[in-house]
């Protein structure tokens, strides 16, 4: 739980801070959208590859390298000089968080028993909320306080004593656990995932800076090709010698399946949503940092208390109608943020925001902790690593979709309006302009949820001789 609330924060400490990075080192829109998407798209690329790590070396072991590595890439990001080695630290940071994250998950997944879970995964959705709660405040209070002079380096040099406590910890309590059956690591199948993420949403995300050259349609156009070309090596893989990167057969169980695809377009949204927000408050109505993350509060709040009522009490008797009503009530809290937008416009106050943002918090609460234990609800436990990488991947995966789709819904509407309109007004319409096409995302979230099942189903209760610590156990190639 250190871990994924060191994750959590430093994904939304940053978002409080890019104005500051980007008045203080000159970056452009384009290094500020890497500061944000570089850890997201080295995250995505390499959560599959860390979570099958974790299967095949030990996921404590892969836990204690991706918390070191994290801490360390922290420190580089607060010592950075200029924005080339800021996104170079980011996009470092990113990949130890993909060694780290996924195991979280797995060892959840093979310490406690079916029954228990849902109280468990009740805390991780909690945990959830409070680093979103804690995220934009520290970075809002870190930015305004300048300490020693170090403006918003803070951010990243506070990540020190919790990684080095999370580390301590996690070798004293956590027990190794592996895939009781010997893995091997899928190398081309690595290549092929990281190359088809890269080809998608690098283009995306410099694409409008470069004046979008072709060379970035052809790219994107030929992202499904290699996908294809991933599924098709994976099925040899496992014919060949039963260790693919990804265990295909996963996608089989309809919950699964399901809440990956939510997971997909779930992270498009909130990708989207949180930097247009940020750059909105900050950039546009010329906010402070702790303006900014106080007008947050009711938002982090109202996601956390909603995720721990949804999954010890809503979803054990509505099911999978909870998760749709979430979409609905964060799509109304879209909805209304636009009309208040529209409606006050340069004028808008913190507590005017409070209504729309306590109702998308509901909604995204009552998505967010169920979800995860569904995906998970009926995955065997030889494959906990590579399923908690793949849920992880897709939702930074469509994180980092939203982020560089900024590009088109939000700094075209900016570039268009800025020549003849005042800055703030061009960042206000980028901004609604930019909640529509959340509106459209969820949208789509709620027709995937069909796909779900319409109560969870889990597994009988381990017995007593599973073991739950497989470091030891023997192991065997499969025929």
């Amino acid at each position: 739980m250190t871990a994924a609330f060191m994750d959590l924060v430093d994904v939304t400490i940053v978002n409080i801070a890019l104005p500051s990075m980007k008045a203080d080192m000159a970056a452009s829109d384009t290094a500020i959208q890497w500061i944000t998407a570089g850890y997201a798209l080295a995250f995505a690329a390499a959560l599959i590859t860390g979570g099958r790590l974790g299967d095949i070396y030990g996921r404590k072991r892969l836990f204690l390298v991706g918390i070191a590595g994290f801490t360390a890439a922290s420190a580089l990001c607060g010592l950075a000089a200029n924005p080339e080695m800021l996104v170079a630290s980011r996009l470092l940071q990113g990949g130890m968080a993909a060694m780290m994250v996924p195991q979280v998950l797995a060892i959840i997944h093979v310490t406690f028993p079916a029954e228990e879970r849902g109280k468990v995964f009740g805390m991780f959705g909690a945990v959830v909320g409070l680093g979103a709660v804690s995220g934009p405040m520290l970075g809002a209070l870190l930015t305004e306080w300048n300490l020693f002079g170090l403006e918003w380096r803070p951010i990243f040099l506070i990540n020190l004593p919790v990684g080095i406590a999370g580390l301590l910890l996690g070798a004293r309590f956590i027990r190794e656990s592996k895939a009781p059956v010997a893995l091997r690591l899928d190398l081309v199948g690595v290549v092929l995932v990281s190359l088809g993420l890269v080809m998608l949403i690098y283009p995306l995300t410099h694409g409008r800076e470069a004046g979008w050259p072709t060379w970035g349609f052809v790219s994107m156009g030929a992202t499904p090709l290699v996908f294809a070309a991933f599924v098709a090596y994976e099925k040899y893989k496992t014919q060949k010698d039963g260790s693919p990167l990804v265990e295909l057969s996963l996608f089989r169980i309809k919950s699964f399946a399901g809440g990956i695809a939510v997971q997909l377009t779930f992270g498009i949204a909130t990708g989207i949503f949180f930097l247009c927000w940020t750059l909105y408050m900050q950039l546009g109505l010329g906010w402070t940092p702790l303006h900014a993350g106080l007008t947050g509060i009711p938002f982090s709040l109202a996601v956390s208390a909603a995720a721990g009522l949804s999954v010890q009490k809503l979803v054990p008797r509505f099911g999978r109608g909870v998760l749709q009503a979430g979409a609905l009530v964060m799509a109304l809290g879209v909805l209304l943020y636009i009309w208040e937008a529209n409606r006050y416009g340069l004028e808008i106050a913190s507590w005017q925001m409070a209504l729309p943002l306590v109702v998308m918090g509901v909604g995204m609460g009552l998505i967010v902790a169920p979800l995860t234990d569904a995906v998970l609800s009926e995955v065997p436990r030889e494959h906990a690593g590579s399923a908690s990488g793949l849920i992880n991947t897709t939702g930074q995966m469509g994180n980092a979709l939203g982020l560089g789709l900024v590009s088109v819904v939000f700094f075209t509407i900016v570039d268009d309006r800025l020549p003849e309109a005042d800055p703030a007004l061009a960042f206000t319409d980028a901004f609604q302009n930019a909640l529509w096409y959340v509106i459209a995302v969820l949208a789509l979230i709620f027709a995937v949820m069909s796909f779900l099942p319409r109560h969870q189903r889990r597994p009988a209760p381990e017995t007593a001789d599973a073991p739950l610590d497989t470091a030891d156990a023997p192991t065997k190639v499969p025929a």
